[in-house]
């Protein structure tokens, strides 16, 4: 894959398309390839996590915590691990190849890097992350006022 591809993969990614032509060059730049086979373990549950991976080609499952829940399967241009582009988190399910495939580690440091080099793309992202926690929250308060007309009241 050439640059061009992999800049095209990458801003059909979420969070990443958000980002300008010149800072998904320099995350391609980079950022670090790894090739899975199939079968291939990326991560395991319950890992500390080491930066977000994009996948370039190929598919991986996301294996859930609960027995008997499909895994969710993220194919090119998935992002996996939002939060831990930023950040170290847990990692709350095994990802594994499902056929030969390729992604792109975004760790946190580099992440820092091209937000500091384009302060554009930091102030789209923390847009809409905010936005997203807005949503949520409307969500649960909508959650809660079904709750409250459902539950019996005290006397």
């Amino acid at each position: 894959m050439g640059l061009d591809d992999d800049i095209a993969i990458l801003a059909t990614a979420p969070v990443f398309e958000l980002f300008e032509r010149d800072a998904l060059r320099l995350l391609s730049f980079a950022g670090e390839r790894r090739h899975l086979d199939e079968g291939e373990l990326l991560f395991s549950r319950g890992e500390p996590s080491d930066g977000g991976y994009v996948v370039m080609a190929g598919t991986l499952a996301l294996i859930p915590r609960r027995p008997g829940e499909e895994p969710v399967k993220v194919s090119r241009s998935g992002l996996i691990g939002r939060n831990a582009l930023f950040r170290q988190v847990e990692r709350p399910a095994d990802a594994r190849a499902t056929e030969p495939s390729e992604v792109m580690r975004v760790t946190p440091s580099v992440m820092s890097r091209v937000l500091r080099e384009f302060p554009d793309v930091a102030a789209a992202i923390h847009g809409g992350m905010a936005e997203e926690l807005l949503d949520l929250v409307r969500g649960l308060s909508g959650v809660q006022e079904r709750l409250t007309r459902l539950s019996p009241r005290k006397r």
